[in-house]
């Protein structure tokens, strides 16, 4: 391994910048929790937690190294105590301030100490300060402690001080989520950010072939390089995680167990904020629905092809209630092989807690690679109207939208919104190069449609139907009602027949439950989903046949009417 590809690409980019001048004060954030490779000179590759790694990667080259964070205090990591403690006060002398007995520990005063350290250009030192968000916690100023605000003033001084630029001092500052962090010393532009990404093919599958085996199997389909592969998404420890409870379990790595293993540990790591889902169907349990199934069966080939231009960036599933936008995603899943994740409630009521939980959902989301990112209700979630809430809605969409259209996701990830409002929506999400595609759903239009689709629930619920059971004389009886309507009349069926103790449904059962299911009374607002359905629609392929003839003019117009007889606002 050449000098260059030494280190981690982070840790290169901190040598590059520094060395030229670039950079004196750096932040690390992202998967800064987890282990680094460190190459001993013998080529033997040890696996560090950052704070030793950064003691090493800082000790070859600096003649003394500091370590602090609130809990553990100012640490002296080379050099000693007996000699640091000296030269402090030595300096505090000739700046006539007061001296210390000991190494300070309240955050104000170890950066006091600090900057005694960094701004003396005799000093070759390195500072590395560890949970910087109990530091300077974001938050409000007016509700700020006066030393923390103090803290914040000293460390955006340090970002511009030529004492500190010039000298041969440097500063590492470390956080996993820089949400958590005063908004303005992350505005400093002096202060140059650093992600630690989730490790890589290569990173994982290196600290697999390093780890020590013994005791641990495969199964017969599963190679280790593919064990490596399928653990995308993973941090070290995590990994390491997976291989020692299959060494103390002795039972075998699967494909099967790892995802299991896998989608509770990242369940458990986005703290509930996603929800891994595991389609168990695909198109051929869906009835009708024959161009938009076309075009989504288009989009899994090109996924599964690895034809990456041709896979839109997000696509935005619009349409009434009940019309089976969620089933056709979870189909889509299945049929394009992506991991399926959907959205949870991320929002909290803390400062800086929706942001960082929107930074952890979205940093897996980018580990992972190939990934259906679901999120339901889009109209509620990625609502960026004004709600008191500090800023923070407008914020998440931002970092959304700059998500979304970051082009090297093409292919990798897609995004998919579901709403039956998307007028709710900001304008600017739902442009090509975010949301490419816009898939309208609509209740079922003709008789073919509601024959095909009684067909795919009876089949999706495992319902036994009497061989007399005419579809086409219940698909005229369910004329108007929506594909989850109709399931309900197929669900309150196989409840009248149990009660007759039978497991065969029958004519009069399924005509019972038709007398019993009340479809959706208010006609008005349905028309106007799918009106917008048809407004937002990106293929007249797609659109019913009585929809395919409006012009843009008709649609607006009748919008306006319905707006109207429904009392709705429409947003500036």
């Amino acid at each position: 391994m050449t000098e260059q590809s030494q280190f981690p690409d982070w840790a290169e980019e901190i040598r590059n910048r520094y060395k030229s001048g670039e950079a004196s004060l750096f932040l690390l954030y992202g998967n800064v929790r987890d282990l680094q490779p460190w190459k001993n000179d013998d080529g033997t590759i040890e696996y560090l937690d950052l704070q030793e790694f950064l003691e090493r990667f800082l000790s070859r080259t600096k003649d003394l190294v500091l370590y602090y964070n609130i809990s553990d205090g100012l640490k002296v990591v080379k050099a000693s105590n007996d000699d640091f403690l000296p030269f402090v006060n030595s300096k505090r002398k000739i700046r006539r301030k007061s001296l210390y007995n000991a190494l300070p520990s309240t955050p104000s005063r170890v950066l006091e100490v600090v900057e005694t350290v960094i701004t003396d250009s005799d000093s070759n030192a390195a500072v590395v300060i560890d949970y910087l968000e109990t530091v300077v916690p974001m938050g409000d100023l007016s509700f700020m402690e006066t030393e923390d605000k103090a803290n914040i003033v000293r460390l955006q001084r340090w970002t511009s001080d030529f004492k500190i630029i010039t000298s041969d001092n440097l500063v590492i500052m470390i956080t996993e989520n820089l949400t958590e962090v005063h908004r303005r010393l992350l505005g400093c532009a002096q202060l140059a950010t650093i992600g630690i990404p989730l490790p890589d093919a290569k990173v994982r599958n290196t600290y697999v072939d390093n780890f020590d085996m013994e005791g641990i199997s495969f199964a017969a389909d599963m190679t280790t390089q593919a064990f490596g592969n399928v653990c995308a998404g993973l941090d070290l420890v995590q990994i390491r995680g997976v291989l020692r409870r299959a060494r103390q379990s002795e039972e075998p790595i699967s494909f099967r167990t790892v995802s299991l293993r896998k989608k509770s540990i990242i369940e458990q790591e986005c703290h509930g904020l996603v929800e891994f889902v595991a389609p168990e169907h695909n198109f051929s349990h869906v009835g009708g629905m024959e161009p938009l199934k076309k075009e989504l069966l288009r989009v899994a080939k090109a996924i599964k092809a690895g034809r990456r231009n041709q896979v839109p960036m997000g696509m935005l599933f619009v349409g009434p209630m009940g019309t089976g936008k969620t089933y056709i995603a979870e189909a889509f899943a299945g049929e394009s092989g992506l991991t399926c994740l959907k959205f949870k409630n991320f929002r909290e009521k803390w400062v800086g807690s929706t942001e960082g939980n929107l930074e952890k959902i979205l940093q897996v989301v980018h580990g992972l690679g190939y990934v259906l990112l679901i999120i339901d209700e889009a109209d509620r979630s990625m609502n960026s109207g004004t709600d008191g809430d500090g800023g923070t809605s407008s914020r998440v969409i931002a970092r959304i939208k700059e998500f979304m259209s970051d082009t090297s996701h093409r292919g990798r990830v897609v995004i998919l919104m579901m709403t039956n409002r998307p007028d709710k929506i900001d304008i600017d999400l739902k442009r090509p190069g975010r949301l490419d595609y816009k898939i309208p759903f609509f209740f079922p239009q003709d008789h073919e449609t509601r024959v095909a689709i009684f067909k795919a629930l009876v089949r999706k619920n495992k319902i036994q139907v009497h061989e007399d059971v005419s579809f086409e004389e219940l698909s005229g009886l369910a004329e108007g009602y929506s594909a989850a309507e109709m399931e309900a009349v197929l669900l309150r069926s196989m409840h009248v027949a149990s009660e007759e103790d039978r497991e065969i449904v029958n004519n009069d059962d399924i005509s019972k439950a038709l007398q019993d299911v009340i479809p959706s009374r208010d006609t008005r607002m349905l028309e106007y989903m799918e009106m917008l359905a048809v407004f937002e629609s990106s293929s007249k392929q797609m659109l019913p046949d009585k929809y395919q003839d409006m012009t843009t003019l008709e649609v607006h117009n009748r919008l306006d009417a319905l707006r109207m007889q429904l009392g709705i606002v429409v947003r500036a």
